[in-house]
């Protein structure tokens, strides 16, 4: 009897004992692991649920940023932005951008329907389905770009896409007076079809008035066909097109910051080399810039099948986030965003962080608060980069529901990484910690223990000593939790 007792005395404890263990545990994971998911509460501080939001008082106050950034960050390359000639003032709030002149505004009308190509494979963006016959092919020319490359050849380069927008989105009204925007394509080694198809998306679904130019940077390609084919090819387009070539592998950081130094419309759109533009895309994202050029915009990013090149519709209903190793992540919009926007899910939504591949962003205000990250190699980070940036620096970034474009997304990566891809991704991670993330980026080497990169700030530091939204009661992210601190 006497043993018995000792016996269940010493089971509850054991089971106690574990269950505290598993709570620390839980506890543990849920600190170090995506804070920016729904569901957990990470708050700095306990009960405080807005202290990470953005502060709109701080909107505007870049002007040591600017001043340290004309010196650092813009080219004398008389092609690039002249900062003497931005129109902004500056008071006791920082650089404020001006309003665009009228005369550089354009009146616009929407561009055309682009109606279906007969019975061609592809058309609607219906997926296209390759022989059994031709599988062995297909599979053949899958590893070229890791995409199914027989059935972008199949596909009219002007194939017809659904209009996948809200009702409501077709009939939303615009202004009349918009700003000029050239598009800037990076490419390496890209496949003939998925880049002139992206080419001709852009043509033929944007406002002619509105499409300043399209600029073509290629990144060292060695591909045949994006020789003397590709520049041939681009002098019969009904928009001027540029190319420009790096001599080496710059990747894309490197490369887009060559393409937006001879940028000559107001607003620079970033795409990438595989994507299709749908009907409408490009109005509502100049609206929003027209409206307050420090308002950074992406459209809805649609999938484009990488096996069958199918255009499936994304949802309206994430945003971008990240966790604590500085990876990109969707998630759920939260209730209160909604509320933000009463409810409307074609109005323009406010997300913590962008993918990067396709946005817009004034000109004048790209150079203002830095441009791109010049000490970042090849790809990967620079998405979170700038995005810490916009929001820290008084801007917005938004995603914009009533514009949609398509992107092939892959598996995996076609491509090399000098280095190494862990080391890349490690170095780049490693400078938005630093310099953007003051003592939350603790949390990134705490995930990342083996990094040794705390030097990996450099000359972009010099950002980190201007004027930000104070770290302590400040954006991260907007609207969301940071890790709970340890006392």
């Amino acid at each position: 009897m006497f043993r018995s007792k000792i016996r269940i005395h010493t089971c509850r404890i054991i089971l106690l004992t574990s269950l505290v263990w598993l709570l620390v545990d839980v506890a543990l994971l849920a600190m170090y692991s995506d804070c920016f998911g729904d569901g957990w509460d990470c708050s700095k501080k306990a009960g405080s649920d807005n202290v990470i939001q953005v502060k709109e008082e701080f909107r505007g106050k870049k002007a040591a940023i600017a001043a340290a950034l004309q010196g650092n960050q813009i080219d004398d390359d008389d092609t690039n932005l002249e900062m003497n000639e931005v129109e902004q003032d500056i008071g006791e709030d920082g650089i404020i951008l001006s309003p665009y002149p009228r005369s550089r505004l354009k009146r616009w009308e929407k561009a055309p329907f682009v109606k279906p190509a007969g019975e061609l494979p592809g058309e609607m963006g219906k997926a296209v389905n390759i022989p059994i016959e031709q599988e062995k092919l297909m599979m053949d020319k899958f590893q070229e770009n890791q995409f199914n490359l027989l059935a972008s050849d199949m596909i009219s380069i002007n194939r017809s896409l659904t209009d996948v927008r809200f009702e409501k989105c077709r009939d939303k009204p615009y202004p009349q007076l918009l700003p000029t925007t050239s598009v800037v394509i990076v490419f390496h080694n890209e496949a003939w079809t998925t880049l002139i198809r992206t080419i001709w998306s852009t043509i033929n679904r944007s406002p002619r008035p509105l499409l300043k130019e399209i600029i073509l940077v290629d990144d060292a390609s060695e591909k045949e066909h994006l020789g003397k084919k590709l520049e041939d090819y681009i002098k019969t387009l009904p928009v001027p097109t540029h190319l420009f070539r790096t001599e080496n592998r710059s990747g894309l950081i490197r490369a887009r910051l060559l393409g937006a130094k001879h940028v000559k419309g107001d607003v620079i759109t970033f795409l990438d080399a595989h994507c299709e533009c749908t009907e409408g895309w490009l109005e509502p994202l100049l609206a929003r810039i027209v409206e307050d050029r420090t308002t950074v915009v992406c459209p809805i990013i649609d999938v484009i099948s990488d096996t069958t090149f199918e255009y499936i519709q994304a949802s309206d209903m994430t945003w971008g986030g990240f966790n604590w190793k500085l990876n990109f992540r969707w998630y759920r919009v939260p209730e209160r965003e909604m509320a933000r926007r009463g409810g409307d899910r074609t109005a323009p939504l406010r997300t913590p962080t962008m993918a990067g591949g396709l946005f817009a962003i004034d000109k004048e205000y790209f150079y203002q608060i830095g441009s791109y990250d010049q000490g970042m190699d090849i790809w990967g980070g620079e998405n979170l980069e700038m995005s810490f940036r916009v929001w820290q620096c008084g801007g917005r970034l938004e995603i914009v529901p009533c514009s949609h474009v398509g992107h092939v997304f892959r598996d995996k990566s076609p491509y090399s990484f000098p280095g190494g891809v862990q080391n890349v991704v490690l170095h780049n991670a490693a400078r938005v910690a630093e310099v953007w993330m003051d003592e939350w980026g603790e949390f990134y080497y705490a995930m990342n223990p083996g990094v040794d990169v705390r030097r990996a700030a450099g000359d972009r530091a010099v950002l980190a000593r201007g004027p930000r939204v104070p770290q302590d009661d400040a954006l991260l992210v907007p609207g969301r939790h940071g890790p709970r601190r340890q006392p």
